[in-house]
């Protein structure tokens, strides 16, 4: 007993002492990690939504009332909703993983400890929505404020990669005061975009389930509703990309350059799935451009800082 036990604390000690002290190759391959996952989780909830798998499990925790797990009889609609729901523990891996390996330089980076801790916690928060969504069967409030949360993880992993390779210096905003501006406002468009979205999404045929209820708004009008900030906040962006080649900002010119990109193809998939009624695939395509441009909007706004003492 005594071997064993000796046996563990050594493992035990060369484990811990192989855990990085310093941001290296493993934190920023985990970071990324998280953000592809994060992503990859709203786009399998999609899927579990534009195939009316909303209710394959019809109850939660469980599948069904007396099976953690789907049955046969549940057929395919079964199968997406219990493998999305499955999708979560490697969430959860990922985020102990990336915790774990901050855990020795926490003191130094508690920047990146406390972005892997919050991560982390918002893994089975989001669960439990995810839970109140199916026992509500599938109120698209609930819904929409499931994706919100999502976004809101996906833009602090986005900082979390970005601070992987930026360091934990005190920051400041190195740009000049029009562009800040300038960059916020835009944010503040693309943000209501999204929340316009939802309810656009949460007024339209994609509602999880046939018997799953909608939010009763008029989803044409919200349609049209939803393009006007998008359009606003592209237009603050190509005023963004002028500004940053005037005052020769060319991390945020990359980062905006990036975002403008996006945002085209996501204005593309938008005009062209309202124009062919919605198909599932452009739909989640639009989902996943959103997630897409969340980030990189989130990108744009950490570019305009620099390192205090620098």
């Amino acid at each position: 007993m005594s071997r064993i036990f000796d046996w563990i604390l050594k493992l035990w000690r060369g484990f811990v002492q192989w855990l990085p002290v310093t941001v290296d190759r493993r934190v920023r391959v985990a970071a990324w990690v998280t953000l592809v996952v994060q992503v990859l989780i709203v786009v399998t909830g999609g899927a579990v939504r534009l195939t009316a798998s909303g209710l394959g499990c019809p109850t939660w925790p469980k599948c069904t009332a007396d099976s953690l797990v789907n049955t046969s009889e549940m057929g395919i609609h079964g199968v997406i909703e219990f493998g999305n729901r499955m999708l979560t523990f490697v969430l959860v891996i990922v985020a102990i993983a990336a915790f774990v390996l901050i855990l020795r330089m926490r003191k130094q980076r508690r920047d990146l400890f406390w972005l892997t801790l919050v991560i982390g916690l918002g893994i089975p928060a989001q669960a439990v929505i995810g839970g109140i969504s199916v026992l509500t069967q599938l109120n698209p409030y609930v819904v929409g404020f499931h994706f919100v949360v999502s976004i809101g993880i996906i833009v602090l992993s986005t900082v979390l990669v970005y601070r992987a390779y930026r360091g934990n210096a005190a920051r400041t905003w190195s740009a000049t005061p029009t562009l800040v501006w300038v960059a916020w406002l835009m944010a503040l468009f693309q943000g209501t975009t999204i929340m316009v979205g939802i309810l656009t999404t949460g007024s339209g045929p994609h509602a999880g389930d046939a018997a799953a209820p909608r939010n009763n708004l008029d989803s044409e009008l919200l349609q049209h509703i939803h393009s006007y900030p998008a359009y606003i906040a592209v237009g603050l962006a190509v005023l963004l990309l002028v500004l940053t080649l005037v005052y020769k900002r060319v991390a945020t010119r990359k980062a905006v350059v990036a975002l403008i990109s996006i945002n085209s193809a996501q204005i593309v998939v938008g005009i062209t799935q309202s124009r062919m009624g919605l198909p599932e695939l452009l739909v989640g395509t639009h989902m996943f451009l959103a997630c897409l441009v969340s980030a990189a909007v989130t990108l744009v706004l950490l570019t305009l800082r620099k390192p205090a003492e620098s």
